[in-house]
């Protein structure tokens, strides 16, 4: 197997059909009245709001708008709007400044300097809001974690990951991109850089040391058993790079996993006892 990038070339018609019918379905199964989503202005965020409208209409979906004083960009509230708009949902902007505020000042040995300890206190702050709605309003909450980021860790564990459905989480970042300008998303947004916005200018590429093109070709190898030398050969890249991808993938599996616990009783949650969705 040669990787290219025509490796991530999927029928995207047929993806948002199995993905609309995926969402449609379990809300029904669920008893819900509809959906509630993180609106961020960013591609994954927008993909989701998408699919979720053409799968039970914008009407039964809520985006939450969650700007912060410090990392307020308004480029990001706009872009979130203009999906809005275009696949008719409702909207709510909750300002999450004195939230954060509150849970700063509460906490005895908060370190303002630590940034990441900081950042993921927002990301699980945002869920705090969205479950708010789901259950005062009986809605879903659908996460927007893509397969790249879930299969390197690159979320906050029972934060921007924590969801009741994943419609794209089987889906490449460059994917989710494909995927939602086969939706009608426009092209700008579609190609914006990523970031959690966890803190002001953070981009992901960054972050992470490496393009999304080469990221996902290499996730794609390694998730088919291909040895990191091969990938490293094929794609013309350091095989440090290759084995430091993987070691991260790895690593991150308890992030993936709901939390274990040792084995007793006939069936254990989580491990040899779960359950169908629809009624047992």
């Amino acid at each position: 197997m040669k990787l290219t990038p025509s490796l991530l070339e999927i029928d995207f018609s047929e993806a948002q059909t199995r993905i609309c019918r995926f969402i449609k379905e379990y809300i029904e199964n669920a008893g819900s009245k509809g959906i509630v989503l993180g609106l961020s202005g960013g591609i994954d965020s927008a993909t989701i709001a998408a699919l979720s409208s053409l799968a039970i209409g914008g009407e039964n979906v809520l985006g939450l708008m969650l700007p912060e004083k410090e990392n307020f960009n308004q480029k990001d509230i706009d872009d979130a709007k203009v999906v809005a708009d275009q696949f008719h949902l409702e909207t709510q902007v909750c300002d999450m400044s004195a939230a954060l505020n509150g849970i700063y000042g509460a906490i005895p040995v908060f370190d303002q300097s630590d940034r990441l300890c900081k950042g993921n206190v927002k990301a699980r702050t945002r869920m705090i809001f969205l479950y708010y709605y789901a259950n005062n309003q009986n809605r879903i909450v659908c996460g927007s974690s893509d397969k790249s980021e879930t299969m390197l860790g690159y979320f906050t564990k029972w934060g921007d990951a924590a969801a009741d459905i994943a419609p794209i989480m089987d889906l490449y970042k460059m994917q989710v991109r494909k995927l939602a300008i086969h939706l009608g998303i426009p092209k700008e947004l579609a190609l914006k850089p990523s970031t959690p916005a966890l803190w002001p200018n953070q981009l992901a590429e960054s972050e992470l040391g490496i393009k999304y093109e080469t990221l996902d070709l290499i996730l794609f190898g390694l998730e088919r058993f291909m040895a990191t030398e091969e990938v490293a050969d094929q794609l013309g890249i350091e095989k440090t790079l290759v084995d430091n991808v993987k070691s991260r993938w790895l690593a991150n599996e308890h992030k993936r996993r709901m939390p274990l616990a040792p084995k007793i009783g006939f069936r254990t949650v989580g491990n040899d006892f779960r359950l169908p969705r629809h009624k047992y």
